[in-house]
């Protein structure tokens, strides 16, 4: 293959490549307006609420824990909380085993508002995946998941700099 050849297809692969990020940036901007709009929460919200009310969950789960299976980062869980606490549907209180963590807990009041948005949530997601079919969504979740990894695994610094 010519050099010319490869090229062409280094700027095909971009351009898919940047056509896939903005889609996905697009993607991210559309939930946080519609979500705002037709559910009256955040995504941040939502899924902070969500990962709170599991049943493995339900008596608190550190702060840490918390980061790490949303994925944010400290500052803006923090910011995320101080929100849900003022509304009461979140309580921040120190870990008995360790005085110095923080566990997070969802409030009886939380747990009522997470129940009342689940059917709004189930009709959001049904009418957003309208036109999918079952294999689609189960296909969707896959490469959704493999991007997700690929950018957790990516790194611009030479692999010798790399702690």
């Amino acid at each position: 293959m010519s050099n010319e050849q490869n090229s062409s297809q280094d700027e095909d692969l971009y351009a898919i490549h940047n056509r896939l990020f903005f889609r996905v940036f697009q993607l991210g901007n559309t939930l946080d307006r519609q979500s705002a709009k037709e559910l009256g929460v955040s995504p941040v919200h939502w899924a902070v609420l969500g990962a709170l009310s599991r049943e493995k969950v339900r008596e608190g789960m550190s702060f840490s824990d918390l980061t790490e299976y949303l994925g944010v980062s400290r500052q803006n869980l923090d910011g995320v909380l101080k929100r849900l606490e003022r509304d009461d549907y979140v309580i921040r209180f120190a870990d008995q085993a360790d005085r110095r963590a923080k566990k997070v807990i969802l409030t009886p009041l939380g747990f009522e508002f997470w129940e009342q948005l689940q059917l709004k949530i189930y009709e959001f997601y049904r009418q957003a995946m309208e036109g999918f079919m079952f294999d689609d969504k189960a296909t969707f979740v896959h490469f959704l998941n493999k991007l997700n990894a690929g950018m957790n695994n990516a790194s611009l610094q030479p692999s010798d700099q790399k702690k």
